[in-house]
């Protein structure tokens, strides 16, 4: 006859399975919590308090817009051109381009009411320009800015990553394996230790995380004497992290990270701030 220590366990079990079971059906974090906003969503868990919890993850490292201090007072004309990026690694360089921050630059300073002339409407003068600033050549640049539309540009600005590095991660588990072991050793071989120890076996978690700083430098240069006229560099940082866990056949994982992309354009809305609160 199994032990009254035996049955308990057993029950225990079972309505941890039933509970999984359950959850599994579409009451629990697996399929349930029906929300009103799945028309059109294709996914067979749209509506779930899973859809729900990955919905927000993804909502908080959206794009979210800013208010500028001085965004009713009209700014200057300027040109972003491409920045320099100084970071080596392999996958910020995957994700961001010098020509992702310019297009975040000009989207930004335009939102705070500068009047930005776009780099596709500049044709071939984009190289001459860029060239110019490259080599800090005042004549070339008062050559580029004599034509059209550029006479009346006052600044032109940059954005430079110069730091992009992951700095800090860390990772913790935990393995029932050994703890199975310890149940039948001194559970005495009974039938409840045997399904204690098959429980605790079957228990696996892991945790991870990362750490990235990102530093962002903005240079806004005199259109045609190519001298800089203010600079500042902010920095910030993302983390990423993921989990999961298993026990008796059911498992939970989860993810999330601000992409670095979307921070980088973070930092430029910082830096947008700071020139229209100050310069403009």
């Amino acid at each position: 006859m199994p032990s009254r220590h035996a049955f308990s366990l057993l029950r225990a079990l079972s309505a941890l399975v039933l509970a999984g079971s359950l959850a599994a059906c579409g009451g629990g974090t697996l399929g349930g919590g029906v929300r009103p906003d799945t028309a059109g969503n294709p996914s067979p868990l749209a509506g779930s308090s899973l859809s729900q919890q990955v919905n927000q993850r993804a909502d908080a490292g959206s794009y979210q817009p800013i208010a500028y201090s001085n965004q009713a007072k009209k700014g200057p004309r300027i040109i972003v051109l491409p920045g320099e990026i100084k970071s080596s690694n392999t996958g910020f360089l995957a994700a961001v381009s010098s020509n992702n921050i310019a297009d975040f630059g000009e989207l930004e300073l335009t939102r705070a009411n500068f009047t930005v002339l776009e780099r596709s409407a500049l044709g071939p003068l984009l190289r001459e320009i860029q060239l110019a600033y490259d080599m800090g050549d005042p004549r070339q640049a008062q050559r580029a800015f004599q034509k059209g539309k550029l006479q009346t540009t006052r600044w032109v600005v940059k954005f430079d990553v110069l730091k992009a590095e992951p700095v800090a991660e860390g990772s913790s588990g935990f393995d029932g394996g050994a703890a199975a072991r310890l149940i039948n050793i001194f559970g005495g071989g009974g039938k409840g230790a045997q399904a204690g120890a098959v429980a605790a076996d079957s228990v696996r978690t892991n945790e991870a995380a990362k750490v990235w700083i990102i530093g962002l430098r903005y240079k806004i240069m005199d259109a045609n004497s190519t001298e800089q006229v203010a600079n500042g560099y902010i920095e910030d940082k993302m983390e990423a992290g993921k989990k999961a866990s298993s026990v008796l056949g059911f498992s939970n994982s989860a993810s999330g990270q601000l992409t670095l992309d979307s921070l980088v354009q973070r930092l430029v809305q910082k830096s947008v701030a700071e020139i229209d609160a100050k310069y403009k």
